[in-house]
């Protein structure tokens, strides 16, 4: 039996192909990051908007307003339910922001439900029924949090 010679082609294409599967073997190219969902995109708004209202209840209580703490539980309340549906990183400092704000006032707090108790019902279209009876429970809550506000401390 005689050995076989490979042609000057076959090794340039044994090459060819080796040097291709080599290349294409490294490591795997970083995903790019799945967007968010519209209804994550609006949890995640929510979140933060709770988080805004939570720090301005809690810098009136901490100035003596006692009476405005079963707002501000409730507020945590919705809070707590609103991530279990998402995981949002906390923000990096609640405080910082709202210190760039105007002093809180229990008209500002009072406006600040009356808005976000009106935005609830366009916030309903296109999510999941649970969230929607979420969002639409946290917007009852905030519409009756407007009317119950004390009009003085």
């Amino acid at each position: 039996m005689r050995p076989r010679h490979l042609s000057r082609r076959v090794l340039l294409a044994g090459g060819a192909a080796a040097l291709t599967a080599c290349s294409a073997s490294g490591p795997p190219q970083p995903s790019v990051k799945a967007s968010d969902s519209p209804e994550t995109t609006l949890l995640k708004g929510l979140i933060a908007e709770k988080e805004r209202t939570i720090a301005l209840y809690s810098s009136l209580i901490s100035g003596g307003a006692q009476k405005l703490v079963p707002f501000r539980d409730r507020h945590q309340a919705h809070l707590n339910e609103l991530r279990k549906y998402v995981t949002v990183a906390s923000s990096p400092s609640v405080t910082a922001s709202t210190a760039a704000t105007p002093k809180p006032s229990l008209s500002r707090l009072r406006d600040l439900e009356r808005k976000a108790a009106a935005l609830r019902v366009r916030q309903l279209a296109g999510v999941s029924p649970g969230v929607a009876q979420l969002i639409a429970s946290i917007g009852a809550c905030e519409a009756a949090h407007a009317v119950a506000l004390p009009r003085s401390l």
